[in-house]
């Protein structure tokens, strides 16, 4: 029986999880992203005031970063979901995320809306990216 390899993925340039958990997990010859809301990477401090495309573009660049270290690029990453504190803002964060996911295939999404997330963010993204 083959034990399969697991290995944490951690970079400075994307927040430090504030729980037991990973930035990401590879796994398989599979990326697995944790949810990034706009945190700054060096201050830990919410990015934003409360502006969605403000922090849409502080979590698509966590996103970026996270993947650049495990050796990703956006275009590998084959499932998003993305979480919104009000899908009235469907709109704005959508037009954001095309220009990040917007190239070649873009990935399958769920985009939900929800009660609350974490530090009072007003949207949250996941992903699962295709290494190699």
């Amino acid at each position: 029986m083959t034990t399969a390899v697991i290995e944490a993925v951690t970079t400075s340039a994307a927040p430090a999880p504030v729980g037991p958990y990973n930035q990401a997990v590879k796994a398989g010859g599979v990326l697995y992203c944790s949810g990034q809301i706009a945190l700054d990477p060096g201050t830990g401090a919410m990015v934003g005031n409360g502006d969605v495309e403000a922090e849409t573009r502080q979590v698509l660049a966590n996103l970026k970063a996270v993947l650049a270290a495990a050796g990703c690029t956006p275009q590998q990453v084959v499932r998003t979901t993305v979480f919104l504190a009000d899908l009235a803002d469907f709109t704005k964060v959508n037009a954001l995320y095309a220009e990040v996911f917007g190239e070649g295939v873009s990935p399958a999404r769920a985009c939900v809306e929800v009660a609350a997330l974490p530090k009072g963010a007003r949207v949250e993204i996941d992903c699962i990216a295709v290494l190699g």
